[in-house]
């Protein structure tokens, strides 16, 4: 069995000093030429959260068809200009350092330097939010099987859930457990799912088919 603990949504960062009169609400206002070369996106074949941002823009740029969400990456990589980073921290950091404009990240990463008071805000993209779980599960003929199941008594009880939430900025799998400040609530987002089968079936297909659409638009 695998509990869930904690949600993670794709979001888009922006720093506040650069991003000027630029409105942005979604994936489609990262297509203003204004922002060519000023995007920070990870390879995804190196970036488990760029992977999963492809997966998002794939299946909210598609209306829920992967398949037809892969015109919006063509354009997406146009204005990223040749500029691929080599992991996941390059984004977060290059956005809050001012290297980058804005950057294609995830909730957890994005919401500690808005807590830590950098100048940066988070965005929930309008044409679909994914969030993905964190889990927690007990070894086959553990050793120790009631201790593992208290930890996951723990690592899931309100208490715990809220340390998770405010001091880790992590998103609590609770319902009574709210996000932390500064962070929509999951009703407040356009929640969207991917199918977990079609997207594992497709993984390298999906890597590949980006590196050559990236590579032919330098």
């Amino acid at each position: 069995m695998i509990t869930r603990f904690t949600m993670i949504p794709s979001v888009i960062m922006i720093n506040k000093n650069l991003i000027g009169n630029i409105k942005i609400e979604g994936y489609q206002d990262l297509l203003n030429p204004a922002l060519k070369g000023k995007i920070a996106f990870a390879d995804p074949s190196k970036s488990s959260s760029s992977f999963e941002h492809l997966v998002n823009m794939l299946y909210a740029m598609g209306q829920g068809d992967p398949n037809k969400g892969w015109d919006y990456v063509g354009q997406l990589c146009k204005n990223l200009d040749g500029k691929l980073l080599s992991g996941s921290s390059a984004v977060y950091k290059g956005v809050a350092d001012g290297e980058y404009t804005v950057g294609l990240t995830f909730e957890e990463a994005a919401a500690k330097y808005v807590k830590d008071g950098a100048p940066v805000e988070v965005i929930y993209m309008k044409e679909g939010v994914i969030a993905k779980p964190d889990t927690v599960q007990i070894i086959k003929g553990a050793k120790n099987l009631e201790n593992a199941k208290k930890f996951i008594d723990f690592v899931t009880s309100k208490e715990a859930q809220t340390l998770i939430a405010n001091q880790l900025c992590r998103r609590s799998v609770r319902k009574d457990v709210p996000a932390a400040s500064g962070l929509k609530a999951l009703n407040e987002m356009n929640l969207i799912k991917d199918d977990e089968a079609t997207v594992n079936k497709s993984k390298q297909e999906w890597l590949d088919k980006f590196k050559d659409i990236f590579t032919s638009s330098k």
